[in-house]
């Protein structure tokens, strides 16, 4: 049986593109973040829940040492609590609308970005562009994959954030953030990075301590 010219075959479309990929681009994977792991690493809300619980009970020990009853001293720490609420809350709404808004894909020839709540933006990174990757894989199963982009790719960190390796403000690096199969995930890139370059290449993925990304050094380029 004839094998199928690649230019006839059915296009490929990634999910919330309305364009369909060249003849020959497949998509081998593509996927969003998940919400929390947005909201705790991104977006700090754990931080902030108990930078508002050590406040309230600040507060509730202040009232209470000035004498006045518990109930009143409750009642004297209610505006604080909402106020906590309410930026806990919208935090939490924050990551839940990027994550339903965020598409991340890797084709056999590019990872491709479509982030940003109201307005979206699409991030085009071919293979020939990327350095090298880095895995993180966390406590909570989730991972991160930040990508070292070549020198003559430039992006804006703050088009990027909250898709963007902490700290690297001077050299972006766009990340794959939350991802619920990371080790799954970063396969399948080093797969394609292998495979779009048949000799060996500097672009590869390596894995980093499960705790944090180091903050302004580099990945390397080492084979995982």
């Amino acid at each position: 049986m004839p094998a199928t010219d690649p230019r006839h075959a059915e296009a490929e479309y990634i999910r919330g593109i309305r364009e369909p990929l060249p003849p020959g681009e497949r998509v081998l994977w593509q996927g969003a973040p998940s919400w929390w792991a947005l909201a705790v690493r991104a977006l700090h809300i754990r931080k902030v829940a108990i930078y508002f619980a050590v406040l309230l009970v600040w507060r509730l020990a202040a009232l209470l040492a000035d004498g006045q009853p518990l109930a009143a001293a409750l009642a004297g720490s209610a505006g604080l609590a909402v106020v906590a609420a309410l930026g806990i809350g919208l935090l939490a709404l924050i990551a839940w609308l990027s994550a339903r808004t965020t598409i991340y894909a890797i084709t056999t020839r590019r990872v491709m970005l479509r982030i940003g709540i109201a307005l979206p933006i699409f991030v085009n990174l071919p293979f020939k562009g990327i350095d090298g990757a880095a895995l993180r894989v966390c406590r909570d199963g989730t991972g991160d994959l930040p990508l070292q982009l070549q020198g003559g790719v430039r992006l804006a960190w703050l088009h990027l954030w909250p898709h963007v390796r902490p700290w690297q403000v001077a050299r972006p690096q766009p990340m794959l953030r939350g991802l619920r199969e990371p080790q799954r995930v970063a396969a399948i890139l080093k797969e394609a990075l292998a495979a779009e370059e048949p000799e060996p290449r500097r672009a590869q993925v390596v894995s980093l301590p499960a705790r944090a990304l180091p903050a302004r050094e580099a990945p390397t380029s080492a084979a995982a």
